[in-house]
């Protein structure tokens, strides 16, 4: 029997959404290096304009889910709070920026392994405020975590010590900031979705939009905007590296939307992981960034708790049992 076009479609839909995900978001990752580790012009200046990239960023996705969220997900009527998403993009857009401007002080490698602990700090919040339980092997693997991270940034951070006399470098306290924003970004995204079940697409719209406002303003009143619009004056070309970093962002973020929506947040979490490993072997390859061994050894434990927890992290549902009519009557 032939198949149609559509039941084709159906048999390779999964691997087209995760290569979609893995070649998007590699090529992501290496034009966010490329921008912001880039010596430009004969004074070897560099981008420090970490607002402005994510204001372009926003303004993009915005763009993106307003014109084709609406045709592919299924939304339905918007009943979340506005209070909600104002305070979920502002966690959400100092998450982006503070790794954003680390990248100033510590390679991609650094960055994408120390934000893959992103996990943590959804977790201690979780708990803190008593909303959430998790299994007893939860805590193993958010420990195999923290142990990877700990391996992996020792180095810099022991370097850190020698040249500033102490204490991490800001590229880590950077870091440390944009997973303490995650954490608070995933609390406020939980408890929108349990209280008002807040679509993917909704939520994509309305963060970005209240990004944008935030965004504008933060330009204004540091003036960035204007030392930014000389930058690419000087050097035009980077815009085009913007403008493609963006693009990979928007339809990135689309195709986790529709893997989530139609094969559930599993296979989207392996898929994404696997991805993050292998955007650090691009970045070890394309730009130099060597790692020692037990930078090595640290990076395999943290994307092995990852992909442990995505696969074992969760509690078991609970079945409902069948219930006796005639017995309860009774």
């Amino acid at each position: 029997m032939t198949e149609t076009p559509k039941t084709l479609f159906e048999r390779v839909k999964f691997p087209i959404y995760a290569a979609g995900i893995f070649v998007l978001y590699f090529y992501y990752g290496v034009l966010q290096e490329s921008i912001t580790r880039t010596r430009y012009g004969e004074d070897k200046e560099k981008f420090t304009y970490s607002l402005a990239l994510v204001f372009f960023q926003c303004i993009v996705n915005a763009i993106f889910a307003k014109i084709v969220g609406p045709l592919v997900l299924a939304q339905g009527e918007d009943t979340t709070r506005r209070s909600y998403y104002a305070c979920c993009a502002l966690t959400y857009l100092l998450a982006m920026v503070s790794s954003n401007m680390a990248l100033q002080w510590v390679n991609y490698p650094t960055q994408v392994v120390g934000k893959s602990c992103k996990p943590i700090p959804v977790m201690i919040l979780g708990v803190v405020l008593g909303r959430k339980s998790y299994p007893w092997r939860k805590y193993v693997f958010i420990l195999l975590i923290v142990v990877g991270v700990a391996m992996f940034i020792y180095k810099d951070s022991k370097a850190a010590t020698a040249a500033e006399g102490g204490g991490l470098g800001l590229g880590e306290v950077l870091l440390l900031l944009s997973l303490t924003m995650d954490g608070l970004t995933g609390a406020v995204q939980e408890r929108m979705i349990a209280e008002s079940k807040t679509k993917p697409g909704h939520m994509m719209l309305n963060m970005n939009l209240f990004s944008i406002a935030y965004l504008a303003f933060a330009l204004l009143v540091t003036g960035e905007v204007f030392t930014f619009a000389a930058f690419v004056q000087r050097f035009p070309e980077v815009m085009t590296k913007m403008l493609t970093f963006s693009i990979c962002s928007a339809i990135g973020q689309f195709f986790i939307f529709l893997m989530v929506s139609e094969f559930g947040p599993l296979p989207c979490s392996v898929v994404t992981t696997t991805r993050k490993f292998f955007t650090v072997l691009g970045s070890v390859i394309l730009f130099g960034n060597t790692l020692l061994p037990r930078q090595w050894l640290g990076t395999s434990l943290v994307f092995s708790g990852l992909t442990l927890d995505a696969f074992y992290g969760k509690a078991p549902k609970k079945e409902s049992l069948p219930v006796d009519r005639k017995a309860s009557k009774e």
